[in-house]
């Protein structure tokens, strides 16, 4: 039963990634975007540097669990007067969506205003190039589907989520990537395993079933914040719709490394590459400390978001 329940399998050498494998002083390093370029794997990797702010760096690998780390960070605050008074503070938590033969990446601009989402492009991870600051403070944990979408692009983002704020799930479109509206809620908190704040985590998958998402819920305890990990799946043709959701969480900290570090009892995932089998690898951030990896099933999962079962949620 609890395997039913809890599909994904952490890489038995847990964590792939830490501090000491960053070829340069940090502090952290956490919350990868994840895809594959070129044949390989490509993580960006959220580093924290021993001031406390964050940037981006690059890891590649041919098989998914050992990676070579770039000597040096690829994606730093801006220079730009426009960008920086935004970033001053850093960048964090990249997500990458490939269109075309373009390479999006989201991330959060961090500065004195707060959290704004940021978008750039790549085509070859060598050169990166910043496309517009999407939203308004306070906003993150954003992701853009893979393809238009009846002519528009769509993103899906976590506005009024920070400073205690109750954070709910929504979507957006826009003809340009910089232009956007027609925003909507997806899902919202409910009592239960995350009933302080949901956030986006992955970038849609297209499956013959639907778009699936997995997404993070925070629980408020006596012993402070609790990231754990849910799936949604939403309609090909209008993603507004959720044909459903897991109704527990189906990955949650349990490991040492996942339950201590900078920020206890968290995982984070901003990494899901989608392989020929059918099965997908999960990045994800460890206690803001590390990065594991985590194997599951699609099917599995899709299964868990059309269950009826009536678990806590």
């Amino acid at each position: 039963m609890l395997e039913y329940l809890y599909p994904f399998k952490r890489y038995e050498k847990n964590p792939i990634l830490e501090r000491g494998d960053i070829p340069y002083p940090c502090n952290t390093v956490f919350n990868a975007a994840a895809c594959k370029f070129n044949g390989k794997y490509v993580l960006l990797l959220r580093v924290e540097d021993l001031s406390g702010k964050s940037h981006l760096t690059l890891a590649f690998s041919d098989d998914g669990y050992n990676f070579k780390i770039e000597p040096k960070p690829w994606i730093t605050p801006s220079d730009d007067p426009y960008y920086w008074v935004f970033e001053q503070y850093g960048v964090e938590d990249p997500r990458i969506t490939q269109i075309g033969d373009t390479y999006y990446i989201t991330y959060t601009a961090f500065g004195p205003y707060g959290a704004r989402v940021g978008i750039g492009k790549t085509r070859d991870f060598v050169e990166f190039e910043r496309v517009c600051l999407a939203t308004e403070v306070e906003n993150k944990d954003a992701v853009l589907f893979p393809e238009k979408i009846n002519g528009d692009y769509v993103m899906i983002d976590r506005p009024c989520g920070l400073g205690g704020g109750r954070g709910s799930i929504w979507i957006t479109y826009s003809p340009d990537l910089v232009h956007w509206g027609r925003a909507t809620t997806l899902i919202s908190p409910e009592p239960g395993w995350g009933n302080a704040k949901l956030g986006i985590s992955t970038p849609p998958v297209k499956t013959k079933e639907g778009w699936l998402c997995l997404y993070h819920g925070v629980r408020e305890t006596a012993a402070g914040r609790l990231y754990r990990i849910g799936a949604i799946l939403l309609d090909l043709k209008n993603p507004e719709i959720v044909l459903g959701h897991t109704r527990h969480f189906i990955f949650g900290p349990e490991e040492t490394y996942e339950r201590t570090g900078d920020v206890p009892n968290v995982v984070f995932p901003c990494g899901l590459i989608l392989e020929d089998d059918n099965t997908v690898k999960m990045y994800y951030g460890a206690a803001d400390t590390c990065i594991g990896v985590a194997e599951a099933n699609v099917d599995d999962i899709i299964r868990l978001c059309l269950s009826e079962y009536e678990g806590a949620i």
